[in-house]
């Protein structure tokens, strides 16, 4: 079942075992069952330290993993291989007694509740951002013995999906009940179970030399070359990676061939975190006010931030359609993430809106995965890379609406179409779908800055070729200026501009040093 590189490195990770532990296996005749009693098979069969036994667990097939003198609570039902084989091997290393790589004080708040939390996590195993939160439930549940988690993959438990209207992953259930859909870090989980954050530390921080805003491929590059010039970095972050944790495929990242985005992300990470960068995580800036000496910083949790410079590099998001049914059925047959949310609508019709090269790519996927693709576009040509277009072409199972605009989405309790117009003859026309994928490029994040700074229309902050903002001390890179180009290496590039530029000024006003 595991080829032979993945045997090497889960080697090398079994190798770190601290102590050992014992998997409580459910399982059928069904051909789900026989793939997880291989795959269990074959780890165990790696370790002295894992022993494996027969129990009786709420779903068929799954699994339990567990020390060997208590139950944690951390249960896998289905094969968790795909994206999920890492939270497998993480949850494996942390029963065994390894400890997580968390602040202290999230691991208290964790451990201080005091309640009964019972949660499920669909998922699929083509969804890269279900790990984040499979691992961060896995994470709670080995931390507190009243809390449990089961992973459970959607394709091995369809009658679960199609029964609780599940319609994106990952979608959590807490002790029966909707609890949240889509990506949510283990932050945002406390903050969401009542959980507060005391962020009142983040006031003694002093003043830095160089504060960036955001982690995404253009901060990190901000604050890896600030820190490098000696200078007092700290960094505000959300997550690691922003938008490329939404990236599958990296083809174009020069000198690396074939990479994805949430190793890209974790490849940023790790690479701060080898500098003297004060990673101030899980927070994110509400207002900057700029006064003689400083820029001052206020972030969500109110806490207050100081720095001799700034750099704003915050990113931008998936671009909203904005018409009626949209945020009504999100969730609900309303889609941004082709690689996550495909598998769950295998045979059925679906729509992707946008003719770009992002709108092309998700139509090709989806194409074997679904029944069939309606892609619509509301320029009277396609946006994509020719390549792109003739692959689409030559599928069979998919029809292009070009010169059309989306008016409404339309359902009861999720989707069942859309209406749009035909631009050419102004006609109003119909299609019924039960999944709509939205690809119409991005925004940027700046609407918190309030216009503080100079934006040209669509929000987006201007720039000159310093990376330097209409404001004095306050820098921006990446997707949230007016660079032309959204790319990756373009916003490292910018980030590391932006943070020279911040260095020059600081060296010109000695007075800041």
């Amino acid at each position: 079942m595991l080829d032979k590189n993945i045997k090497e490195q889960l080697s090398t990770y079994l190798n770190m075992l601290e102590n050992d532990i014992l998997i409580k296996k459910n399982l059928g005749t069904d051909k789900y069952s026989l793939e997880v009693a291989e795959l269990i098979d074959e780890i165990s069969s790696m370790s002295s330290k894992i022993h494996v036994e027969n129990a009786t667990l709420k779903r068929t097939p799954s699994f339990s993993v567990n020390s060997m003198n208590e139950d944690t609570g951390v249960i896998f039902a289905g094969v968790p291989l795909g994206h999920e084989f890492s939270s497998l091997v993480l949850a494996l290393l942390q029963v065994s007694g390894r400890p997580p790589k968390v602040d202290e004080s999230i691991i208290n708040r964790i451990k201080s509740i005091d309640r009964e939390l019972n949660f499920e996590t669909y998922i699929s195993l083509s969804c890269h951002n279900c790990p984040d939160v499979v691992q961060a439930l896995n994470l709670m549940s080995i931390l507190n013995p009243k809390i449990t988690h089961s992973m459970i993959d959607g394709e091995s438990f369809k009658d679960e999906i199609e029964s609780r209207d599940i319609m994106a992953v990952p979608t959590i259930f807490l002790n029966g009940e909707n609890f949240d859909s889509g990506r949510i870090s283990l932050e945002e989980i406390l903050l969401k179970l009542g959980e507060k954050k005391d962020s009142s530390s983040l006031n003694d921080k002093g003043i830095f030399d160089v504060l960036v805003i955001g982690g995404g491929p253009s901060g990190s590059s901000a604050a890896i070359y600030s820190a490098r010039k000696g200078l007092k970095t700290g960094i505000v972050v959300e997550r690691f990676g922003g938008q490329v944790m939404d990236t599958m495929a990296i083809e174009n990242f020069i000198s690396v061939p074939y990479t994805e985005g949430p190793k890209l992300s974790r490849n940023l990470e790790e690479h701060v975190k080898s500098y003297n960068v004060d990673i101030i995580s899980s927070e994110s800036a509400k207002s900057i006010t700029k006064n003689n000496d400083y820029i001052e910083v206020t972030l969500e949790s109110n806490a207050t931030l100081k720095s001799k410079t700034l750099i704003i590099s915050t990113g931008a998001k998936w671009r909203e359609l904005g018409v009626p049914g949209e945020k009504e059925f999100k969730n609900k047959g309303v889609a941004y993430c082709p690689h996550c949310d495909g598998p769950i609508y295998k045979e059925k019709d679906i729509a992707v809106i946008g003719g770009g090269n992002s709108g092309i790519e998700a139509a090709i996927d989806l194409a074997n995965i679904v029944k069939h693709v309606t892609v619509l576009e509301f320029l009277p040509e396609l946006k994509a890379d020719a390549i792109l277009q003739e692959k689409l072409n030559s599928l069979s199972n998919v029809t292009v609406l070009k010169n059309v605009q989306v008016k409404e989405i339309t359902g009861t309790n999720k989707v069942n179409g859309l209406v749009y117009v035909d631009r050419n003859t102004n006609e109003e026309k119909s299609i019924a779908l039960e999944g709509i994928f939205v690809q119409i490029g991005l925004v940027p994040n700046t609407k918190w800055l309030n216009n503080t700074l100079e934006m040209n229309k669509i929000g987006e902050i201007i720039v000159d070729k310093k990376c330097a903002t209409s404001l004095d001390g306050v820098f921006a890179a990446g997707d949230c200026t007016d660079s032309p180009y959204k790319q990756i290496i373009i916003a490292m590039g910018s980030g590391a501009t932006a943070s020279l530029s911040a260095f020059d000024y600081l060296i010109r006003n000695k007075k800041n040093r």
